[in-house]
């Protein structure tokens, strides 16, 4: 029998969408790359497909993964960057050799050296959150405004005041949880 493991929150940003692989971190915490093979999964469904992944690297994604999540939400509360995460993220994105190519219909995609490839997808999503991070990108960090997830995600919206990492999750359960109180207090 299969294991059952939790949908992968996908967003536009690649970098952020890595780090929503851990969500509730501030209350029950969900891992939804619990194992090699979800890694490869997601980098899959992620435009980064590796036929398989290591323990060991699955130990190295957790780690960027981390140090993404920790600089995104520094720069978020416009504080300093963790030096740590920063010599991670840097790290991730020097070892990676993924190359950038066109498709017949126009769009980038990344073609992945056979011999690391999972490292070459972690230095792709290193690459990503080091455009975010920078500025290089056009948006604005922010963290999610539920109590229990507090994910940073990367705002694009035209007025940069998104309140939720996912209108379908967080923002919805705020939403009945308003709307549930406002009931008790009427009755």
């Amino acid at each position: 029998m299969r294991a059952v493991f939790p949908d992968f929150r996908l967003g536009t940003e690649l970098a952020t969408s890595f780090t929503a692989t851990l969500t509730e971190r501030c209350g029950d915490a969900v891992e939804r790359i619990p194992t090699p093979q979800r890694l490869a999964d997601w980098l899959a469904v992620s435009g980064l497909a590796v036929d398989s992944c290591t323990a060991a690297q699955l130990d190295l994604a957790r780690e960027l993964r981390e140090s993404i999540h920790a600089a995104a939400t520094a720069a978020a509360r416009r504080e300093p960057l963790p030096a740590t995460a920063v010599r991670i993220i840097n790290d991730r994105s020097l070892a990676g050799r993924a190359s950038a190519v066109l498709t017949p219909d126009g769009k980038r995609a990344w073609r992945l050296g056979p011999d690391s490839p999972v490292e070459d997808a972690l230095g792709v999503i290193a690459a990503d959150a080091i455009a975010i991070l920078s500025g290089e990108r056009d948006g604005k960090l922010a963290l999610c405004a539920s109590p229990t997830c507090q994910a940073a995600f990367f705002d694009t919206s035209q007025s940069r005041t998104r309140r939720w990492c996912d209108m379908n999750t967080c923002g919805n359960r705020q939403k009945k949880a308003r709307f549930n109180a406002k009931q008790r207090t009427q009755q």
